[in-house]
């Protein structure tokens, strides 16, 4: 049987962190890259669904070193955990590795966090990697 693990990435440190992790420790014979834009990021940012952000050329150089088949994709959703979520039940991942940002106090009461909201909604395993 495959297994499938998806690995949400933004050009921060914590989602580079989590990717070392999914290929360290999470046996997978697929490995996803997602990058997720809430809609209103992606209209207004100028970059549209499919287009390949500049950081995954250092997410395949990273995964040269491991024997995981890499995919990528550029997804857009309400929100981004949204389109996180939505991705992994459209590509039937059975797992999610993510970095966390680490906020606390009252930046996370107003901002929220991807990652919490990603791990309260899911249906499958989520990792969260500091």
């Amino acid at each position: 049987m495959s297994r499938h693990v998806l690995v949400p990435m933004d050009d921060s440190e914590p989602a580079r962190a989590a990717l070392e992790h999914a290929l360290e420790w999470e046996p997978a014979d697929r490995l996803t890259v997602v990058h997720a834009m809430d809609e209103l990021e992606a209209s207004y940012g100028g970059r549209s669904t499919g287009s390949e952000p500049d950081f995954f050329a250092g997410v395949r150089a990273v995964a040269d070193g491991y024997d995981a088949t890499l995919e990528t994709a550029v997804v857009t959703g309400t929100g981004t955990a949204d389109a996180i979520l939505e991705y992994a039940d459209e590509a039937n991942a059975d797992a999610i590795v993510m970095g966390s940002e680490g906020k606390a106090g009252v930046s996370r009461m107003l901002l929220g966090s991807v990652a919490e909201s990603v791990t309260r909604r899911a249906e499958i395993p989520v990792t969260i990697v500091p």
